[in-house]
């Protein structure tokens, strides 16, 4: 009878274990991106836990996937060009739209681009823009380009982003060549004047690169539009410069990884995640680029009003998106290390 009893209770705990396996959702994403108190609220209304990672770089997230063992991780927000990247390495599900009732709330203009034409792997969650961000109560020198940068003044004055694609790009558009330049010659020049430009950089920072101009470490900023909308609201004397060259423009996704065993918890927290009110508190936490039409009736003045979240629609039209560099992006590991 005892071992009856026993064996019952076994059962009891391994039927536990599973239970509550099934309950959980394991989220790698970017730092800063998503506010704590709509992770709880979502875990409050559905009963799933959910183990949230970060990563820094598209990079990070690739490596992360990619040297983990099968169902590790359920949902993730890479960038367009490694949606296209982690399709083609078959690390993604395909999306079941049958599941999100709110994917209709999404703009059109994000939706059916080159990297993912018919969005079977991917559905955008934010999009962003570099700008640059100027400390007016220290520099007063007319700054509207990427060269601009280059003046020997602002030597250990500079924050960058910790993001090679970017940063690259940034010297190839300064230069006149596309952000996605994968020439030999071109991408030599590139490397010239990013070292040209390393003398004028004190740090490279995705997570939080506001806080060097927040606390006076820097006086000028090369980031995402959100981190310089956070620094502005700290100090309304930063501005907020669309260089003139191209900039680059990012749109980062929800994706499945291939043989997540929480796919259904995934689903939900996508759902949830596209409801107007919901992507209302994100965006208006973190001041990315809002792509639901139905949180954009309803977002408050503080984000309409400020220039480096509300970024006008001509800048986001003429802005070059990051691609896919297929194997050439060795090219840009090797240069990356040259920098860094």
């Amino acid at each position: 009878m005892k071992k009856v009893i026993i064996f019952l209770l076994v059962i009891l705990f391994l039927t536990g274990c599973n239970s509550n396996q099934k309950n959980v959702l394991n989220v790698l994403n970017w730092s800063s991106y998503i506010p704590d108190e709509i992770i709880r609220s979502f875990e409050e209304e559905t009963g799933i836990i959910v183990n949230y990672g970060t990563y820094s770089s598209n990079e990070e997230l690739l490596a992360k996937i990619s040297s983990a063992k099968s169902g590790t991780y359920d949902l993730i927000f890479p960038s367009d060009y490694m949606v296209e990247l982690m399709k083609d390495r078959n690390l993604l599900e395909k999306m079941d739209m049958n599941q999100l009732e709110h994917a209709k709330n999404i703009k059109s203009e994000f939706l059916g681009l080159s990297f993912d034409p018919n969005n079977e792997y991917s559905l955008p969650f934010l999009g962003t823009t570099i700008v640059i961000a100027v400390n007016r109560d220290h520099i007063s020198d007319t700054i509207d380009s990427f060269n601009d940068l280059l003046n020997e003044s602002y030597q250990n004055n500079i924050v960058l982003l910790d993001d090679q694609r970017i940063v690259i790009g940034m010297a190839n558009q300064a230069l006149g060549y596309s952000l996605n330049d994968t020439d030999d010659t071109h991408l030599e020049d590139s490397k010239n004047w990013l070292l040209r430009l390393k003398k004028n950089v004190k740090a490279f920072d995705s997570d939080s690169p506001k806080t060097f101009l927040i606390t006076n470490e820097v006086d000028i900023g090369v980031m995402w539009n959100a981190e310089a909308a956070l620094a502005l609201q700290n100090n309304p004397n930063i501005e907020i410069i669309y260089p003139r060259e191209n900039s680059a423009l990012s749109l980062d996704n929800y994706a499945i990884v291939k043989g997540a065993k929480h796919q259904e918890n995934a689903y939900r927290f996508i759902d949830y995640l596209l409801q107007p009110e919901v992507m209302k508190q994100i965006v208006e936490e973190y001041p990315y680029i809002n792509v639901n039409q139905e949180t954009e009736k309803i977002l408050d003045e503080s984000y309409i009003d400020n220039p480096a979240a509300n970024i006008p629609e001509e800048i986001i039209d003429r802005a070059e998106m990051v691609q896919n560099i297929g194997s050439h992006i060795s090219k840009y590991d090797r240069l990356w290390a040259k920098i860094k």
